[in-house]
Formats: C-alpha cells, sequence, structure tokens
C-alpha cells in the first residue's frame, strides 16, 4: 500500500484535527492544552505571587488597583507524541485477499498517523508480526506519513506473538494507539495499557472486527485458529460452524465486543469498533472525534 492508495484517505482527513481526552503531561512546547501551569500560552487565571515566581508573570496593574500581587497564569502548549502499536498476528489476515482486518488496520493507522503529523506531533510505529517486531521512531519530518505507510505496506501479518511486552516499552508521555482484532493477548495488553494510563499515557483501542466475523455466510465451515497453524493437528482450536451453532456464535462473539469495549473503558482508555468493508476515513474520524458508539468503516 503505497501513497498513492492511500491518497482518497489522506484527502478526506484533511483539516481533522486530535485534541487529546484530557491535558497533555510535562512534553515539549506544540498545539495541545499542557497539565504544566505557565506564563506564556493562553491566559487562564490568576494566582497570589510567591516567592521564587517570576516578577514579569506579575500582573502590575492589577496590583496597582488591589494592592496585592498576581500572577498571570496559562494552559502551556505541548507536543503530544504518537505511537502506533498495530497488531500483525494472523488473524488480521482474516478474510483473505482484499478487505481483510490487516488492510483496515494498515489505512487505520495510515490515517491517524497523518492527522496526528498534521499538528506537528512526532509518529511512530510499533508493528508485531509474523516475522518479528518492526519499530520505526517517532517523527515530524516531512514524508513520515508516506514512510510509514510503505512500511506498512512491506509487512504481512502471520504468527502469534505477544503485543504487551512490546507495548510496555513505550514510553508513558504519550499518546499510544493499539489497532487489533483483541484476539491475542488481550488479558496482559489490558494489564500493560492500564499502567501506562496511571503513569500519565493517553491510550486508545481500536478494535478491528472483520464483518464475517459479525455475522458468518450460511454454510458449514471448519474453523481454526491461524496462531495456532503451528501447533500439532491434535492441539488445533478447530469447530464445526453450521446453522444450529450459528446463533449461538454471533451471541457469544457479540458478549465479546461488550465485555472488550467496558474493559478497556474501565481502565480509562478511549475504545472504538471499526468493522471492514469499506471508507476508513470513517473510522479513523470515529478515533479522532473519540466516539462512543462502535463504527463501521465499512460504509
Amino acid at each position: 500500500m503505497g501513497h498513492a492508495t492511500h491518497g482518497p484517505l489522506l484527502d478526506a482527513l484533511r483539516g481533522l484535527r486530535w485534541t487529546p481526552r484530557r491535558a497533555v503531561g510535562a512534553a515539549p512546547p506544540g498545539t495541545h492544552r499542557s497539565r504544566q501551569k505557565g506564563t506564556a500560552g493562553e491566559f487562564t487565571e490568576y494566582r497570589l505571587y510567591r516567592q521564587g515566581d517570576d516578577p514579569r508573570a506579575l500582573d502590575w496593574r492589577l496590583l496597582a488597583r488591589s494592592d496585592r500581587a498576581f500572577v498571570r497564569l496559562s494552559d502551556d502548549r505541548a507536543l503530544l507524541t504518537t505511537w502506533l502499536v498495530v497488531d500483525g498476528s494472523a488473524s488480521m489476515a482474516f478474510p483473505e485477499g482484499a478487505g481483510s482486518k490487516w488492510q483496515l488496520a494498515q489505512s487505520l493507522a495510515v490515517g491517524l498517523a497523518a492527522v496526528a503529523h498534521a499538528s506537528s506531533d512526532p509518529v511512530g510505529l510499533l508493528v508485531v508480526h509474523g516475522d518479528g517486531v518492526t519499530r520505526v521512531p517517532p517523527r515530524t519530518r516531512r514524508g513520515t506519513v508516506q514512510e510509514l505507510a510503505r512500511v506498512l505496506g512491506a509487512l504481512e501479518p502471520g504468527g502469534g506473538a505477544p503485543v504487551a511486552p512490546h507495548l510496555a516499552s513505550l514510553p508513558t508521555n504519550a499518546r499510544i494507539v493499539v489497532i487489533t482484532d483483541c484476539l491475542g493477548d488481550l488479558t496482559d495488553l489490558q494489564k500493560v495499557a492500564g499502567a501506562h494510563g496511571a503513569a500519565g499515557a493517553l491510550v486508545e483501542c481500536v478494535h478491528v472486527v472483520a464483518r464475517e466475523e459479525l455475522d458468518p455466510p450460511e454454510g458449514t465451515f471448519l474453523l481454526r485458529d491461524p496462531e495456532q497453524a503451528l501447533a500439532s493437528a491434535a492441539s488445533l482450536s478447530d469447530l464445526v460452524l453450521d446453522a444450529r451453532g450459528r446463533d449461538g456464535y454471533r451471541d457469544r462473539f457479540a458478549q465479546f465486543r461488550r465485555d472488550t469495549a467496558q474493559l478497556w473503558r474501565s481502565l480509562g482508555a478511549g475504545y472504538t469498533e471499526v468493522v471492514t468493508g469499506g471508507n476508513a476515513a470513517r473510522g479513523v474520524r470515529a478515533v479522532v472525534l473519540a466516539g462512543d458508539a462502535p463504527i463501521e468503516g465499512a460504509r
């Protein structure tokens, strides 16, 4: 997937800005509201002068009127490094060919990178896939989005390596977006994400779901866990799905999605479900605008 392939997506996202769900912690100067109170930027409030304050922050006119010394406070602006953590396990290759979860994940990652980069924020990439781990450090330079698109386009999903240990290596003064189908090491992943969130990171889960997982086609199918493809035949998680089992499957999968959403949100993380099948720009907008309702990036 090159830049030309993503051209319509990037055009559809032009002008979109990604406002953090809460103020950013200590970080280099940038465009987002910071938790650090300063004396430059947007004025927010006055505070009585304390020993050690910068005299240049004194409001001399207020001092003359009230005979009391006040300091003008403001919200500093900060850069927000954005890490895109993409699950490249074998289950992301479903369904085979065009329209897979992996294809949607690539488009979502490129779109989110473009929106973050438009705010001059550093954007980095971490992909866990069958051949190992691919990591691109955060960058703000021109061409960053195109570079990330090229990296993603050169990778193929495979294997079942856990994502959580690599998520744990990321800094906490950042926005961390996990793009995954939540079918791997979900418990460990949420545990690490919760710890990062408690330490100040802004964590987002983008749950990629295949339309075929929501509503399996009619017929009788042998379901197999692709992430155990190298195991012995006796240990494979095989299941025959026929007409009688379809309703039960739908109920269980719906409950899984509800539980997954509730767990991410209980950690203070953002959560967005995106379904395969069409326009990824809607999915990107749902993440950026922090919509709570599941959205089909497929229409």
